[in-house]
């Protein structure tokens, strides 16, 4: 019965160490990275820095309404974070469906369809972006 354990062990540890020295060794892939970089750079455009720091209020409920985003540009709600954060998001994946569409030009059609789903949501995120930055600027109004 001990050898059985010992044994046990043994391959235990081995398979450890394999798997411990795969990962050490282990480089992230370049999509990994992009990836990584392109959240960080979200979550800071969308203010989340603002929203670490400060902790404001989700939103605000108003006389008929629940207001969303803060009618002032000093400042903001945390679901202005969360809204200009999905929709820088959904720009870069605009551009990303661009650029995906450059790379099936052996299949006209899907590159098309690619393309005209990639400049919709880039210019749905561009037109909402600068709605709630206006609604921003006029003080909500």
């Amino acid at each position: 019965m001990s050898e059985k354990i010992k044994k046990h062990s043994e391959d235990m540890s081995f398979s450890l160490s394999r798997w411990f020295r795969k990962i050490s060794t282990n480089t992230p892939t370049t999509f990994i990275i992009v990836v990584a970089v392109m959240a960080y750079a979200i979550f800071l455009f969308g203010g989340g820095l603002y929203t670490l720091i400060n902790r404001p209020i989700i939103a605000y409920p108003g006389q008929n309404t629940i207001y969303f985003l803060y009618p002032s540009l000093s400042m903001q709600f945390g679901a202005d974070t969360l809204i200009s954060g999905i929709l820088y998001a959904l720009g870069f994946f605009g551009i990303l469906a661009i650029y995906q569409s450059t790379k099936s030009a052996y299949k006209p059609k899907q590159a098309y369809m690619i393309l005209i789903v990639g400049v919709a949501l880039l210019l749905l995120s561009y037109i909402f972006i600068e709605s709630a930055i206006n609604f921003k600027i006029t003080g909500g109004g």
